[in-house]
């Protein structure tokens, strides 16, 4: 019951918030039409429900083929790939509005794990990689609140990247992605939803342990 009510609300407010942003998504599709590299959307392919792919929306924000250049599906603090109108849509997390076309769709839903590129998902451990999507990934989720800023955790940390993700970020992750699994339900779903809103708000609160004090505990290096 929880699973249909709960897409059926993904249908409706997806509706709604395409309908009540069309104005914002005219003019941001203009300016990255007019700015950059010209590129509006990025379709990129993402692990979803049951590990089956998927094509996730996205407004562009970096140049074009970023993914074969640099740290290549990592994303450093100032990272040289991403466009100065882009950098103002990954802070402000814009970029992720065209997500409301993958909800409509049912490829995702409002609240879930954020859904990875395959390189990502396979630095999750075998045991993770057959659990965190035995749920539908989200737009937003504990795993996105807890690392809203993982890209300051990869560019200050002694490791390269991709062993900073596989050794520090993804096991935890991984744990916080369980929590939900177990917890999940309105409630829960309505605070994940209320606290991506206040850490748009104030992003180095530490609210998030204060809501749900049952969270795993955070690695050394975290906190």
């Amino acid at each position: 019951m929880y699973d249909l009510i709960k897409r059926f609300f993904d249908i409706i407010f997806s509706l709604l918030a395409l309908m009540v942003l069309s104005p914002l998504f005219i003019v941001i599709i203009l300016v990255l039409k007019f700015t950059g590299e010209g590129e509006v959307f990025y379709k990129q392919q993402r692990v979803g429900f049951r590990n089956q792919r998927f094509g996730i929306w996205k407004f562009a924000t970096m140049v074009k083929d970023s993914a074969k250049i640099g740290a290549g599906d990592v994303t450093l603090r100032n990272d040289p790939r991403v466009t100065s109108f882009g950098k103002f849509l990954r802070i402000s997390k814009i970029n992720e509005l065209p997500q409301m076309i993958n909800i409509l769709t049912g490829d995702m839903s409002f609240v879930g794990p954020r859904p990875l590129m395959p390189e990502g998902f396979y630095r999750y451990s075998p045991h993770l990689q057959d659990v965190v999507y035995n749920v539908v990934p989200g737009l937003t989720g504990i795993g996105s609140i807890v690392f809203r800023d993982e890209e300051m955790i990869v560019s200050s940390s002694a490791l390269s990247p991709h062993d900073c993700y596989t050794q520090i970020i993804m096991p935890y992750k991984g744990e916080l992605e369980i929590w939900y699994q177990k917890n999940m339900g309105f409630f829960t779903d309505l605070g994940l939803l209320l606290l991506t809103i206040w850490y748009v708000v104030s992003p180095d609160s530490k609210l998030v342990y204060k809501f749900f004090s049952d969270l795993p505990k955070r690695k050394p290096q975290l906190v």
